[in-house]
């Protein structure tokens, strides 16, 4: 017999905390504006220690945390929300998704691993899917090309946008890169 998926609302939880932990300025914001409008009450940290400091002074019910922050790594954040509130439910993002650190988080309590940029729909359905149940895929995912793209492009901006130590890093050649890196974002 086939599982329906449910997905509860936000009402059906008495705490609407979420923390926000990202080191992508941007992308955080926008994530927080989003997940406000959706009814979150959310605060906001840029790394480990920030994230961990959040954790102390408000126990969040719900968690979105990028997997390499600028100080550490976002699964020290995962063990900390876990062992101060086992029952709260927390989302991995990270724009270098693999299956070893998918199996990671989740074994630290991550109830879900989504790839960066990721849309706050979908966050909210990872979020607030039922305990058994995984969220539905998304409706609009990237292209392989668009994830590519953006992959090459957060390498670049790591790289503090040297073409050379992009390239090596890639394992590709420079004019290679430099073509990419001269074309507009893909659909």
């Amino acid at each position: 017999m086939l599982e329906v998926k449910k997905i509860r609302k936000l009402s059906e939880f008495k705490d609407n905390s979420l923390l926000i932990v990202d080191d992508d300025n941007p992308f955080r914001e926008r994530l927080a504006r989003s997940m406000e409008k959706k009814g979150f009450k959310v605060s906001q940290a840029e790394g480990v220690k920030t994230g961990i400091l959040a954790v102390n002074n408000n126990n969040p019910t719900f968690a979105v945390v990028d997997l390499r922050l600028n100080d550490g790594n976002g699964l020290e954040v995962v063990r900390k929300i876990q062992s101060s509130n086992s029952k709260s439910r927390i989302v991995m993002l990270t724009g270098y998704g693999n299956i070893p650190t998918a199996v990671a988080a989740i074994k630290e309590g991550a109830i879900d691993y989504l790839a960066k940029p990721a849309d706050a729909d979908d966050v909210e359905k990872a979020l607030l899917a039922g305990p058994n149940t995984k969220a539905d895929p998304p409706e609009n995912p990237m292209s392989a090309d668009r994830v590519k793209w953006e992959h090459i492009h957060r390498v670049f901006e790591l790289c503090n946008r040297n073409v050379s130590e992009t390239a090596r890093r890639l394992k590709m050649h420079r004019r290679t890169l430099q073509r990419i890196l001269s074309k507009k974002s893909p659909r």
